[in-house]
């Protein structure tokens, strides 16, 4: 809970503040001095009564009721001080800076367990422990630099690590980003990452909010709450964007299944992300440049103009810019040959528009207009333009600015000479401007921003299984991979078409099965996960001499059970998976089937529940979807038939969501119907 004294709080005291400002305690209360505080500060240090001209409490008891208390003492003495606070003198909001808590011993967590019980005991607010602090417009309780003007305008800034915050801040900042709100919450105690957006969505206001949230993540405990208020903020006119940082695994993990093998925690954090619409972010630069974008009104299209009297950096932007998706049309006809007259000879305004080294602040302008007023194809324009140093182009940036100010159709600005030209590029920043000295950076940027997906339409498909056979299943199912039998009941249940099948576990068994289903028929072998590797898959088996063979040769390989025997199908080999992410929920993967999986890895993932527009975006992200719609005369499958079973299959976790790793693999797809070859289904109860 975010109570009124974290955010607005009348009275602040800073336990362990001190004069010497080299150490937390002393900065933080310079800084909030320096903020302007306009309530009532003080102090607790048993050794001084005024400490930087602010009265200073040697006795906790003597201090008066406080809003906040932030608190720089040894971690070994806070919680006590904390209860006494919360106890006595009315404090509902704490900003614990200390560290030794949880991130350094087990003693250290039962310290900070001890403190949470009691700030939610009493209703109060904690961040941290183990932080920089935050900075709002009412007190800059953060014992960091750099501490920029906070502007409504900017973006507001969640950070589970304080060096982190930071560093971003301090590269942004030259660029011109501005910040609202920053919030650093350490270790998470009790407000996380997660809790901090909550708060901004339930309170959004938005002709009053900043409308950019960034945020950089460290550990995402509660990424339903992530998902609910980033894609609520989002449909509210919001943009986000995020660092996850750890994405990558130490060592292998050991997959029992094709599913497993693919999925990843981090493949479930790209998932989530997606579903909210969130932008995923990789770095620090790749954060500012994306919310360097967001601060820009959006386009309203893909069109894009490149205008520049560089041609390096503009062949790079349009490199950047067309590998992500983006169009930089030809500009052409009567408009734009009038153009090209009023430049020198040489430009160029094919798109890129290039008016050559000895372009002038009147020529940017007069092309500007063009792009803006003449060409309706073009719905933004990215202006580049350096210097030598020959001369100062301070006339050239107060244009620029003009014409942003002016212009209907985004201008995005690629300054790049951020040394030779330091003081013009400080000019322009200080009109309210962000510059983007990277030509790279921004079209990547872009790129990512303009093909983010909008937050994902929460549907159940519950309607499409039946939930009471699926119930029924699962409950009765102990752990672990089911019986075929068991499998076969689960996909009927759920209305995934399967193939007719048999298990044998003798001989006789296998005869009468390979009668009962008819020939050509194909034995698998049942109990090793790779079956193929084993020589466990028969193909083509058209009489009961070869049925028997095989069969007595399979019971043969190391953990066969049994043998599975189903018609010889044909068509395009597909696959379907689902594999459960901890907190995050299920992931449903599809892809390419049978080996293919595992030579092209060309699979698409999505958490469930899943809806139709998530399942075609699936789909047709796959490099192999043209296959799917048939390629030089080949056969392709039914698209339908593939997006109705992957939405069956979101039905089918979502109400058993025991099922900890799914395989169909293959799935053989024609043009008329997609069946289920062989399948496997893990469960594990909770």
């Amino acid at each position: 809970m975010i109570t009124r004294q974290l955010l607005y709080p009348e009275s602040i005291v800073v336990a362990g503040g001190s004069n010497d400002i080299s150490k937390p305690g002393g900065k933080v209360l310079k800084n909030i001095i320096d903020g302007g505080f306009n309530g009532r500060l003080s102090v607790l240090n048993p050794k001084e009564s005024m400490v930087q001209g602010v009265t200073s409490y040697r006795d906790p008891a003597e201090l008066p009721n406080t809003d906040l208390a932030i608190i720089a003492i040894a971690a070994k003495y806070t919680p006590e001080l904390v209860e006494f606070l919360a106890s006595k003198k009315q404090t509902r909001a704490f900003i614990i800076l200390s560290a030794g808590f949880s991130e350094e011993s087990e003693e250290g967590h039962k310290l900070e367990d001890q403190i949470v019980e009691t700030v939610n005991r009493y209703g109060a607010s904690l961040i941290g422990p183990n932080c920089v602090g935050i900075l709002t417009p009412q007190h800059h309780s953060i014992f960091t630099y750099p501490i920029p003007k906070l502007d409504p305008k900017g973006a507001d800034f969640i950070s589970g690590s304080g060096a982190t915050a930071c560093f971003i801040m301090e590269a942004g900042i030259p660029k011109g980003l501005s910040f609202a709100n920053v919030f650093s919450v350490g270790n998470s105690a009790q407000l996380g990452v997660e809790e901090i957006l909550e708060h901004m969505d339930n309170t959004f206001e938005p002709e009053k909010d900043s409308k950019v949230k960034l945020l950089y993540i460290e550990n995402i405990i509660k990424p339903q709450k992530l998902l609910r208020h980033a894609a609520s903020l989002i449909r509210k006119g919001c943009h986000i964007a995020a660092i996850k940082a750890g994405s990558s695994e130490a060592g292998s993990r050991a997959a029992s299944s094709h599913t497993g093998a693919l999925a990843s925690p981090d493949a479930a954090v790209d998932a989530l992300f997606r579903k909210a619409g969130i932008v995923r972010c990789y770095g620090r630069e790749e954060l500012i440049a994306v919310a360097s974008v967001f601060m820009h009104p959006m386009p309203k299209g893909k069109n894009f103009a490149i205008i520049t009297h560089a041609g390096g950096p503009a062949v790079m932007l349009t490199d950047a810019l067309s590998n992500g998706g983006i169009n930089i049309p030809q500009i052409k006809g009567e408009k734009a040959n009038k153009l090209k007259e009023k430049l020198f000879p040489g430009s160029s305004v094919n798109n890129p528009i290039d008016f050559l080294a000895t372009g002038t602040a009147e020529q940017l302008g007069q092309i500007i207009d063009a792009v803006e007023n003449d060409f309706n194809e073009i719905d933004a324009m990215a202006v580049i333009f350096g210097t030598p140093g020959l001369t100062e182009i301070f006339d050239v940036y107060e244009l620029l600015h003009q014409k942003m100010t002016a212009c209907s159709k985004p201008v995005y600005p690629v300054l790049p000479s951020v040394t030779t030209a330091a003081r013009e590029i400080e000019y322009f920043i200080g009109k309210g401007h962000i510059n983007f000295p990277d030509e790279v950076s921004l079209g990547r940027a872009l790129s990512a921003v303009l093909n983010a997906p909008e937050p994902s339409e929460i549907s159940s498909n519950s309607q499409l299984i039946d939930i009471d056979a699926v119930r029924s299943i699962v409950v009765r199912a102990g752990e672990g991979y089911l019986a075929p039998a068991e499998v076969q009941a689960l996909l009927d249940a759920a209305g995934i078409v399967r193939a007719k099948e048999a298990v044998a576990t003798n001989a006789d068994d296998a005869l009468a099965a390979a009668l009962s289903i008819g020939f050509p028929l194909v034995m698998k072998v049942i109990g090793p996960v790779h079956k193929s590797d084993v020589g466990g898959v028969a193909l083509n088996i058209n009489s009961n001499e070869a049925v028997g063979q095989h069969f007595s040769r399979m019971m043969q390989i190391d953990g066969a059970t049994g043998v599975l025997l189903q018609p010889m199908l044909k068509g395009m080999e597909l696959f379907a998976g689902a594999k459960r992410e901890g907190k995050f929920g299920t992931l449903i993967l599809c892809g390419m089937g049978g080996i293919m999986i595992e030579v092209l890895k060309d699979f698409a993932q999505a958490l469930a529940p899943l809806n139709r527009k998530e399942v075609k975006t699936m789909i047709g992200s796959l490099k192999s979807y043209p296959l799917f719609k048939g390629y030089r005369k080949q056969d392709g499958i039914n698209i339908e038939a593939f997006e109705e079973t992957l939405l069956r299959l979101s039905a089918l976790v979502e109400a058993a969501p025991e099922i900890a790793e799914l395989d169909l693999n293959p799935l053989l797809g024609t043009p008329h119907a997609l069946v289920a070859v062989d399948a496997r289904i893990r469960i594990e109860k909770f």
